[in-house]
């Protein structure tokens, strides 16, 4: 049985740090660049929101006995597949994911003007995996 506590106590986190990227996107790109302080917070509180959804995917796929995956993005494709996301839903958070993991493990360098980004715009999808999270375990906002 999934730990509705858990679920509820992670989104509190994503929320959280989600709240901390918009504290710190709002200027112009140009002044991102040359800010290495807000870059690296910006970094960090992404990779851990992105963290946290992962953890809520494996915490609902475990206590319900949706599989075994063997990767992060294999947790959001059974979320997908036991209509937990929508297939849009899943495509943007399997990029989130990815882009967790380049800033990790440093699999590359990391493009700023991509960072700068995604945190204008596609964080948004975040909040869009919590609602959708939270309909399926009907649980309140």
């Amino acid at each position: 049985m999934v730990d509705t506590d858990l679920i509820l106590a992670k989104a509190g986190s994503v929320e959280g740090h989600l709240n901390r990227v918009f504290e710190k996107r709002n200027v112009d790109l140009d002044s991102f660049l040359k800010d290495i302080d807000r870059q690296e917070s910006i970094l960090f509180n992404i990779q851990t929101a992105v963290q946290n959804c992962i953890d809520i995917a494996a915490h609902i796929i475990a206590e319900e006995g949706l599989g075994v995956p063997g990767s992060m993005t294999e947790m959001l494709y059974l979320l997908e597949k036991h209509s937990y996301l929508s297939h849009d839903l899943t495509g943007k958070m399997v990029k989130a994911a990815g882009f967790r993991n380049l800033i990790v493990h440093e699999y590359g360098e990391i493009e700023l003007e991509q960072v700068y980004e995604i945190a204008q715009n596609d964080i948004n999808d975040l909040n869009e995996y919590l609602k959708a999270i939270f309909k399926k375990l009907d649980l309140s906002e």
